[in-house]
């Protein structure tokens, strides 16, 4: 991952120990129990990775209180990080396993790729906004992450030439799941979605030697899957 040379305003800054420096732990495992646990994920590798990946570090100043709550917090340019929970479910029913390799469409913050960072072998991730783009891609590198791979890009088209993958994770909502993604899952690979516009739904499809197989998980609500590029 190339990391710009700048940071600015927007981004926290790290300490010396970088992502594993234990500032707000008692939050994070507060939030992992009462948030996390409490509604049914139960996959061990998932909620010690909530535990571990330190969500403040994602938030902008002025969300810091709020970084920790059970809810959405906005990111600028109309986007939020989700929920802890929503974080943690989707990356539940993903099933990641240490040799994945997995697409994500919707950097966002990044903190949603930083879960799946600590928990594959390498996370490929697009992000139409270039400002947060760039702001997820210093974060992470600040924190030493080595098996990401960021660019700016129309999540519509995934990212052909670094296919196919394990799993894929769409982190905004497209009315219908674009053709591209499915063509680039593995066989035996899972999607985890939403779908719609205004009732949305999360799907988990599954890539099965009798074609994809749907899921309908909850409904949610998620920012729209846009085909625009939004650069400074």
């Amino acid at each position: 991952m190339a990391v710009p040379k700048f940071t600015t305003e927007e981004i926290p800054k790290v300490g010396v120990e970088g992502r594993r420096e234990p500032e707000r732990a008692k939050e994070r495992i507060e939030m992992v129990a009462s948030q996390i646990e409490a509604r049914g994920v139960r996959n061990p590798r998932v909620l010690e990775a909530m535990r571990q990946v330190e969500r403040h570090r994602f938030v902008p100043p002025d969300g810091q209180a709020f970084a920790y709550r059970d809810g959405p917090v906005p990111i600028g340019q109309g986007q939020t990080i989700s929920q802890p929970y929503i974080v943690a479910c989707m990356t539940e029913v993903l099933e990641p396993q240490p040799t994945d390799r997995v697409l994500e469409i919707g950097t966002g913050s990044g903190y949603q790729t930083a879960v799946l960072a600590d928990l594959v072998a390498e996370v490929h991730t697009v992000e139409n906004v270039e400002r947060l783009a760039t702001r997820a891609e210093t974060i992470l590198g600040q924190l030493g992450y080595d098996n990401i791979r960021l660019r700016l890009g129309n999540g519509h088209h995934g990212w052909p030439e670094a296919a196919p993958f394990d799993k894929i994770i769409v982190t905004a909502a497209p009315a219908k799941t674009p053709r591209a993604l499915l063509n680039q899952l593995k066989p035996g690979g899972r999607m985890v979605v939403p779908v719609g516009r205004w009732n949305q739904e999360l799907v988990l499809i599954r890539h099965t030697p009798d074609g994809y197989r749907q899921e309908h998980l909850m409904l949610v609500r998620f920012v729209p899957m846009t085909n625009k590029l939004i650069k400074d």
